[in-house]
């Protein structure tokens, strides 16, 4: 049996989540967040605890068993506490202008790059070189942050671009003098 899938999901208080066939939705303070669960697995709510079982030892039914449950565990922490993701932009010259909702980067190309928030998605800027992406999909939240950190990956020689906040770039050595 999945150690993770067998656990109970407290449903915390302002927090409702229906169940429709297939379909879970979770409402609370901060949003409303869906999703849809896959084929074998089986979400029942009681008495206050979201219970994600599967009906046999399948292969495939064993994978999605403590997916299913992590997924709506982080459905859950979404829409009551949020989630947020930190980056820092290293270099010199390098800085981050908020521009409204949109974060203007200047990150040593020819121009500045815009980056707009997708749907669901906050970003602020702290000083010049900390952008928080804050939302209320764990998903989107990621992929908000790994988008804005591909516009420039930190090199390995310098160590200049866009990290994940505590990052830690593995340095070369550059080349040897004579």
């Amino acid at each position: 049996m999945s150690r993770i899938g067998r656990l109970p999901i407290t449903i915390p208080s302002g927090v409702t989540v229906s169940v429709d066939g297939q379909d879970v939705a979770v409402k609370g303070p901060k949003g409303e967040l869906a999703l849809t669960v896959a084929k074998p697995i089986e979400v029942k709510v009681e008495e206050g605890q979201v219970l994600v079982s599967r009906p046999d030892d399948e292969r495939e039914s064993r994978s999605l068993h403590g997916l299913t449950r992590t997924l709506i565990n982080n459905n859950i922490i979404g829409v009551t506490e949020g989630y947020t993701k930190g980056l820092e932009v290293v270099g010199t010259g390098y800085r981050v202008v908020q521009k409204g909702a949109a974060v203007e980067f200047a990150l040593g190309f020819s121009h500045p790059v815009l980056v707009e928030p997708p749907a669901g998605i906050t970003l602020t800027v702290e000083g010049n070189n900390k952008v928080t992406v804050a939302g209320i999909s764990k998903q989107a939240v990621g992929e908000a942050a790994a988008n804005i950190r591909k516009i420039r990956k930190p090199e390995p020689y310098k160590g200049k671009g866009v990290r994940y906040a505590g990052e830690v770039v593995r340095r070369k050595a550059g080349k040897a003098g004579k």
